[in-house]
C-alpha cells in the first residue's frame, strides 16, 4: 500500500505500481491512457485539444505551463467531445494565472470545463527519462480534492487497459457529417479570416484532423470539404476534387486502415494528387505496400530536426506519433522523401509517377515552427499541374 503525502490531491499510477503524487489541476476524476512527454515549450492548448492525442495522457517538459491562459479561438479538435482529445496532463510547477492580451480563462479551470485532469508538482525529468528507458506505460491519472485515493484499484485499472496498439480511434475522432471550411490562419493584422476566391477544391478524409491544417489550405486558396473517415473512394471522387488530403489523428494505423486503405489505394489510383499528414502519411504507405509499426517513446514536440531529402534542407518541425512507418519496408516505387535527424525513422513519402505525397510531422505548425508551411504550396503546385 503506497502512503501519500499530506496535502497531495493527484496521482499518477502506472500499470507497475509506480506512483507519482502532486497537486490534482483540472477536472476532479481519473482518466486511463498512455503516457507520453512532449518537449514544446508553448503551445499547451493546442496539444490537449489534438486528436491525435487521444487515449493519450501528456506530461511537459517544460517546466511552465498556464502562463498565457486559454481563449477560445485556438482549439485544435473539430469535436466539442472531451473524449476526442488528451485524456490528461502533467506538470512540473501549478499552472499560474495567465498573462496574454487574448486569454479568457486559466489553464486550470480550462481543463476542469473540459473534463481533462492534471497533475502538478511532479518531477517530470525523472518521468521523461522513464519513458526514455522504458517506453510509454500505460497508467491512470486522478484527481480527488479530498485526497482519497484507492491506488491498488488504479492500478489494476491501468494494467487492464488494452493500450493503443489494435485501436481504431479515427472512427470516435472523425466528424458525423459533411462540411465545409474556409477559415484562414490567423495573423496579427486581423486575427482568422475568410477564403472568399477559392481556386481548388481539396475533400479532407477526416481521420482526427486539426482546425490548423484547415486554415492552411484555405490559406493557399483551397475550400475544403471535410468527409467522414469511412467515405468511399466514389463519394469522394464524384465530388471532383482538385486534391485530396488524408488528416492527421489518433490510434493504430493498422487498424484505421482495415477500413480506410482499399479506399485510399482507389484514390491513389485515380491520379488525383494526394497528400498525407501523421496518421494519414501510415495509411497512404500502408496503401502503397509498407508496413507500421509502434514506437517506444514516440515524437512529441515542436523541436524535432527533419531533413528533406528533395532539397537538403533541414527543418525544425512539430511532430506527435506514436507509430512510425517502417522504411525498411518501403515499396520501390515509393521514394522517402524526409527523415527524422533524432533517429533516423521515416518522415515522408512520395509515390514514383503520382501527383501523391506524405509526412509523418505536422506542417501547419500548431504549435510550432513554420519551416514545413512549404508543403501546403507544394501541394498547390500538385493540384495545379493536374488541371
Amino acid at each position: 500500500m503506497t502512503d501519500l503525502l499530506p496535502g497531495v490531491t493527484g496521482v499518477l499510477v502506472l500499470a507497475d505500481g509506480t506512483v507519482l503524487q502532486g497537486l490534482g489541476v483540472g477536472a476532479i476524476g481519473d482518466a486511463v491512457g498512455e503516457v507520453c512527454f512532449n518537449t514544446a515549450m508553448t503551445g499547451y492548448q493546442e496539444i490537449l485539444t489534438d486528436p491525435s492525442y487521444m487515449a493519450q495522457i501528456v506530461a511537459f517538459t517544460f517546466p511552465h505551463m498556464g502562463n498565457t491562459g486559454t481563449n477560445s479561438e485556438d482549439l485544435e479538435q473539430m469535436s466539442g467531445a472531451s473524449e476526442t482529445a488528451a485524456r490528461g496532463a502533467i506538470f512540473r510547477d501549478a499552472p499560474t494565472e495567465p498573462a496574454n492580451w487574448r486569454a479568457n480563462a486559466n489553464l486550470g479551470d480550462w481543463m476542469s470545463r473540459r473534463g481533462v485532469v492534471g497533475l502538478a508538482g511532479v518531477d517530470t525529468r525523472s518521468l521523461t527519462k522513464l519513458i526514455r528507458e522504458k517506453g510509454m506505460p500505460h497508467a491512470v491519472i486522478a484527481h480527488s480534492p479530498t485526497g482519497d485515493f484507492d491506488i491498488p484499484a488504479l492500478q489494476a485499472k491501468a494494467a487492464a487497459w488494452s493500450g493503443l496498439e489494435g485501436l481504431d480511434l479515427a472512427k470516435d475522432a472523425t466528424t458525423r457529417q459533411t462540411f465545409t471550411w474556409d477559415e484562414t490562419r490567423w495573423d496579427w493584422e486581423g486575427g482568422y479570416d475568410r477564403l472568399e476566391t477559392p481556386k481548388y477544391e481539396v475533400v479532407v478524409l477526416d481521420y482526427g484532423v486539426k482546425r490548423n491544417i484547415l486554415r492552411s489550405l484555405a490559406s493557399i486558396g483551397a475550400r475544403a470539404t471535410v468527409v467522414p473517415a469511412d467515405t468511399s473512394a466514389e463519394d469522394i471522387l464524384a465530388r471532383k476534387p482538385d486534391g485530396v488530403l488524408l488528416s492527421n489523428g489518433p490510434g493504430d494505423p493498422a487498424a484505421t486502415g482495415v477500413y480506410a486503405v482499399p479506399e485510399i489505394q482507389k484514390l491513389v489510383e485515380s491520379g488525383t494528387p494526394v497528400f498525407g499528414i501523421c496518421l494519414g502519411h501510415q495509411m497512404l504507405a500502408r496503401a502503397l505496400g509498407a508496413s507500421t509499426v509502434k514506437m517506444d517513446q514516440g515524437h512529441h514536440g515542436a523541436n524535432h530536426p527533419v531533413k528533406d531529402l528533395t532539397t537538403g534542407k533541414v527543418e525544425i518541425v512539430s511532430m506527435n506519433h506514436g507509430f512510425t512507418v517502417d522504411r525498411d519496408s518501403l515499396p520501390a516505387a515509393v521514394t522517402e522523401t524526409h527523415v527524422s535527424l533524432f533517429d533516423g525513422t521515416n518522415a515522408g513519402l512520395a509515390l514514383t509517377g503520382k501527383p501523391v505525397f506524405s509526412v509523418q510531422h505536422h506542417p501547419e505548425a500548431s504549435p510550432g515552427p513554420t519551416d514545413s508551411l512549404y508543403l501546403f504550396e507544394r501541394f498547390a503546385g500538385l493540384m495545379d499541374r493536374a488541371k
